[in-house]
């Protein structure tokens, strides 16, 4: 069991480190407020090739219209499946 004096302690520097955090971080948002938000419109800059590279499965890239002509056949999936790929 703690000694009844480091327990004593205990509460006051817990107050004093919480009060001194809160007002070092007022003061870094505040002084640092330009930095940060200069750097917003270069940051939604960088996010569209990010969104479009990384949600490339989303989205109407895969059916296009052709024009009314059917895709060609793949000659190695009628391979896989036991034809041999020719029109008769």
């Amino acid at each position: 069991m703690a000694p009844a004096s480091t327990s004593r302690w205990r509460l006051p520097f817990r107050l004093v480190l919480i009060g001194f955090l809160a007002v070092a971080t007022f003061f870094l948002l505040t002084e640092h407020t330009a930095h940060t938000l200069g750097i917003l419109p270069y940051l939604l800059l960088l996010a569209c090739p990010l969104m479009h590279f990384l949600h490339h499965g989303h989205g109407g890239h895969g059916e296009h219209d052709t024009g009314g002509t059917p895709p060609p056949e793949d000659p190695q999936k009628a391979l896989r499946h036991g034809s041999s790929g020719l029109k008769t």
